[in-house]
């Protein structure tokens, strides 16, 4: 990137704001088909099961896709990757607006997918070549608090436009707003000069030949639990069947996580920067988590201090941004989109691993109407998170000595 590129101000903000709408743009489509569920199956004469289906092979797209686009990003930079991307979620819509056969949306929800795993790596990339190395961890928290917002609050605004216009009226909306993104992502976001004489082997090699990358992403995967395993899935199943909560309520509950990291993603780096020391800081979090859910466990709350409590949980489950800034300190700024794409992609896995391991220890000890199931359950999440901060408090041992 040029240098007259770097040093516009209003350049590099304009392009970083094309990026935080994308990451949001995405988050959007991922929660929409919960909000347009009877009208989809009804237009398709599909079951809940199916319609499951559909959902889920998103986070199949998204998976599969971040190791090579963290590759093209790294290799032919922003412009010309996510103004594709963001063209294959226009063409994922199109299924839903113009096919008569199931089998086209679930392609274009593939498709959706694939195209919305560029948000967050287009982010990191983005930030790591138009602004200084110590303002990624505040840019990114900035991203995924939009993103956030964009997942928390984008539905009532969807459901109103579908209840008042219908729900092909919004797809179509979104379908043209992509387009509008497309084309101001193309045109904004300047180009940089493709990497040359290196391999696509030897820029894997060279991250996963770092043993502080992985070890950084293996710690930070084994935190994941409260974010991941108890607000994505298990969280109102617990709070409903444990505390007696009613269903809504419960959920709701639960979902005071997404609130607390939309304010956890700004201040962590904040905490970091003061402090010195992003390790550290991690730690912090993680036994914030640790103590939470050991108390959750424990004793029985009321509502009102398990609603700070898990605002302070979500608050410090933004670690995971300053997790993947460490990662990618550990390696040349030209692999740094690689490296962060393996980093998701080893914390998404551990995410898996929450739920299927929560999940076995449920069904073997007499399923999610058992209290003491579910108890023995989620303490999976507070075993892991202790390991977790023992395994940075390693990391942060070995950097003073080094």
């Amino acid at each position: 990137m040029s240098c007259s590129i770097s040093n516009s101000r209003a350049i590099a903000w304009g392009v970083w704001v094309i990026a935080s709408v994308f990451y949001a743009y995405q988050y959007i489509l991922r929660v929409m088909p919960s909000i347009m569920l009877p009208d989809i199956m009804q237009q398709f004469g599909i079951n809940a099961a199916t319609f499951g289906q559909f959902s889920g092979v998103y986070y199949i797209g998204y998976s599969l896709m971040h190791l090579p686009i963290g590759l093209m990003l790294d290799r032919f930079g922003p412009k010309k990757i996510m103004a594709a991307c963001i063209l294959c979620t226009v063409v994922g819509l199109m299924p839903l607006l113009f096919a008569t056969h199931w089998a086209y949306p679930i392609a274009g929800r593939f498709l959706i997918g694939i195209g919305s795993s560029a948000a967050i790596l287009g982010v990191f990339k983005i930030i790591r070549l138009i602004f200084d190395e110590h303002k990624f961890p505040r840019m990114l928290s900035l991203s995924v608090t939009i993103g956030l917002i964009g997942a928390i609050y984008g539905g009532g605004p969807v459901n109103y436009m579908r209840d008042h216009f219908g729900y092909h009226a919004v797809i179509q909306l979104f379908a043209v707003g992509g387009l509008i993104l497309a084309a101001l992502t193309y045109w904004i976001v300047p180009s940089i000069t493709p990497a040359t004489g290196r391999t696509v082997m030897a820029d894997i090699k060279e991250v996963f030949s770092q043993k502080r990358v992985i070890w950084t992403c293996i710690f930070a995967g084994l935190m994941v639990g409260p974010l991941e395993g108890f607000a994505d899935v298990w969280g109102a199943v617990f709070l409903k069947q444990v505390y007696g909560f009613e269903g809504t309520f419960a959920a709701s509950l639960a979902s005071m996580m997404f609130v607390g990291m939309c304010f956890g993603a700004p201040l962590l780096s904040w905490i970091a920067d003061k402090v010195g020391s992003y390790l550290g800081t991690i730690i912090g979090a993680g036994a914030v988590m640790a103590a939470c859910f050991a108390a959750l466990l424990m004793w029985q709350w009321p509502a009102w201090i398990l609603s700070f409590s898990f605002i302070a949980i979500g608050i410090a489950c933004a670690y995971q941004i300053l997790a993947i800034y460490k990662a990618s300190t550990y390696v040349r700024i030209e692999v740094a989109g690689l490296t962060t794409a393996v980093a998701n992609m080893i914390i998404m896995t551990f995410g898996y691993a929450f739920h299927t391991a929560i999940g076995g220890i449920v069904n073997a000890l007499g399923g999610p109407g058992s209290t003491a199931a579910l108890v023995y359950g989620t303490a999976v999440i507070p075993a892991a998170l202790t390991v977790g901060v023992g395994g940075f408090v390693w990391l942060w041992h070995r950097e003073r000595v080094a």
